[in-house]
């Protein structure tokens, strides 16, 4: 099982698929440059409705490793 854990949450949302894509493409760059800080967490992408993400660090992902998770 894949949990977030406490830090920096990137929110997304859009109703179109290309905004959907470049604003996860922006989100996961923000929180690729924090993990690069910490050196610990890897990135999680979090399905949680057709236009509704969330990005986010999590020790449950190793550094380096991207991961989605679907709750929709």
């Amino acid at each position: 099982m894949i949990t977030a854990t406490a830090g920096p949450i990137y929110p997304v949302t859009a109703d179109e698929p290309q905004l959907i894509a470049e604003r996860l493409d922006a989100a996961e760059k923000l929180a690729r440059a924090q993990a690069l800080k910490e050196g610990s967490r890897g990135i999680l992408v979090t399905r949680h409705g057709p236009t509704s993400f969330t990005v986010t660090l999590s020790a449950d992902v190793p550094y380096g490793i991207t991961r989605e998770r679907d709750l929709a």
